[in-house]
């Protein structure tokens, strides 16, 4: 544990876990730090494909800190949590979350970042920066609205108020809503099974999704270079010889973790 921050790693998934459960996971500059080391971490090692966020207790994170984020630099780019958002976007590797209880503020938002999202029947989020007197962060104000529309992104900035989990997954937020019994057993397997993928085809795949291009041609170019370039992979090797001996796949021996 690296002030209430747990990382731990499982079958080629690092689990990044809030742990301040009697705080309800608030989080502060430390926690932010330790959560960019570990993004940072997650990055530069290819024994890992993916990072998993979850919570302790009964939240997911109450959102910042109030009293910590009152001390933080007023230049917030400078600050650990400008840091971390900045890495959390930028993130190379699948991001997942498993969230429960209180999903607030940056607990929102890091979500528009993650690229499978689970949530627990108690999952409730909110974005209530309006109603604190201050804005969006973490290009929430770009990717709701481009995520669910402009009117029902707007209700939930300016008004700020908490939805539940059923609510975010008619919205796009969420991939599937299951009872938190099973919320982190859930979010655990999809993490182990995108670490069972090929994981240059699934990075580059992200970075094609995530990809701000112009228009449909643009697009095109870029899928045609990659796809070209995985066409001459140990990776797409490995997937058609398993295919003509009629076995499994496994793309772990390319990572040197494999027999």
């Amino acid at each position: 544990m690296t002030e209430h921050i747990t990382v731990t790693e499982f079958g080629g998934v690092l689990e990044i876990r809030f742990d301040r459960a009697d705080k309800k996971n608030a989080i502060t500059s430390a926690m932010y730090t330790a959560m960019a080391d570990a993004l940072d971490r997650a990055d530069a090692d290819p024994g890992i494909l993916a990072v998993l966020f979850s919570g302790a207790g009964d939240s997911f994170t109450a959102g910042n800190d109030l009293n910590d984020f009152l001390a933080a630099p007023r230049l917030l780019e400078e600050s650990p949590g400008g840091r971390f958002i900045r890495t959390i976007a930028k993130a190379r590797k699948v991001l997942i979350a498993a969230v429960h209880g209180s999903a607030v503020g940056i607990g929102t938002t890091l979500l528009l970042h993650c690229d499978l999202v689970y949530a627990g029947r108690s999952a409730r989020l909110a974005l209530p920066f309006v109603k604190l007197g201050l804005v969006p962060e973490a290009a929430s104000s770009l990717l709701l609205p481009r995520l669910m529309g402009y009117q029902r992104a707007a209700e939930l900035i300016l008004l700020g108020e908490p939805f539940d989990a059923e609510t975010a997954r008619e919205l796009g937020l969420v991939n599937r809503v299951v009872d938190d019994a099973e919320l982190l057993a859930t979010a655990r397997a999809a993490a182990t099974a995108v670490a069972a993928l090929p994981p240059s085809a699934v990075q580059q795949s992200k970075a094609l999704m995530k990809a701000n291009h112009a228009g449909v041609a643009e697009c095109m170019a870029d899928e045609l270079q990659r796809f070209s370039t995985q066409l001459r992979s140990a990776e797409f090797k490995e997937a058609a010889q398993a295919f003509l001996e009629k076995r499994p796949p496994n793309f772990a021996k390319l990572r040197g973790v494999g027999p």
